[in-house]
């Protein structure tokens, strides 16, 4: 019996953490699990995941949801801002998500999506899934400080990883079956690798991330955690490709066991 068919009847739902570019790699496990009939019901995403998400959610196909993380600008100068906390402006990507979701609205999509962000006032994350939807979006993955808060209704919202990367708690009551995705890459280094402020820098926000998902990785029926995204910079487009491969091939090769177990 496949793994497909003994999820027929069942809801299932799909969690997606943050990660940056690594968080492409999302997009090759969606690619693995559709190929072996398996349509998640309800997803939920942080950060790169809730962009991720969203795609999905919208209906969108792996190959269109790569081609918007390569047509998407990361760093572009008309973005750039002095006006607001951040190097850019994250509005003003709005246009660009526009393209790919004309009804600006969760309702509108043909799955059912949660998105966390995080509300820098309050200091308390917030899950989203009614109403305007691509703000909300913006605001997941507004990665402080090179993208600017994003105001929703008057509070501002960033990066929804900086407290909930795993954000899971929404499919636990409402999902059957629970599929997680963690592209948040995270091992042990050698003393040599922290030789700076910078790789200090990165090294402590690499563990304060992973630090808020540890109890809740068991909680998935299936996990899927990809080896080597490591060598991606968060923000590099040149690992998008490299990312989305890494994902599809790992999960491929887990879900292929998993048919085998069932």
């Amino acid at each position: 019996m496949s793994l497909s068919s003994i999820l027929s009847g069942k809801k299932v739902g799909l969690v997606l953490s943050g990660g940056g570019v690594k968080g492409v790699a999302h997009v090759g496990i969606i690619k693995a699990l559709l190929e072996r009939d398996i349509h998640p019901d309800i997803v939920s995403g942080a950060s790169a995941g809730a962009i991720v998400g969203a795609l999905y959610a919208n209906g969108t196909s792996p190959s269109d949801m790569i081609s918007f993380f390569k047509d998407t600008p990361l760093f572009k100068y008309s973005h750039f801002t002095i006006y607001k906390p951040g190097l850019f402006d994250t509005d003003k990507y709005f246009t660009s998500f526009k393209k790919y979701f004309p009804i600006n609205e969760f309702e509108g999509l043909k799955k059912q999506l949660y998105v966390v962000a995080t509300n820098l006032q309050t200091g308390q994350s917030q899950f989203f899934h009614k109403g305007e939807l691509l703000q909300k979006v913006l605001a997941s993955a507004a990665l402080p400080p090179v993208f600017s808060p994003v105001n929703i209704d008057g509070q501002l919202y960033a990066d929804g990883g900086i407290m909930n990367n795993f954000p899971i708690e929404p499919l636990i009551d409402t999902s059957n079956f629970i599929i997680g995705a963690y592209t948040t890459a995270f091992k042990e280094v050698e003393k040599g690798m922290l030789k700076n402020s910078l790789q200090l820098s990165q090294r402590a926000n690499l563990l304060m991330l992973h630090a808020n998902v540890k109890s809740k990785l068991h909680i998935p029926n299936l996990l899927f955690m990809p080896e080597n995204l490591d060598s991606i910079g968060v923000l590099d487009k040149r690992g998008i490709e490299k990312s989305y491969n890494i994902g599809y091939d790992y999960a491929s090769k887990l879900l292929d066991n998993a048919f085998n177990n069932f």
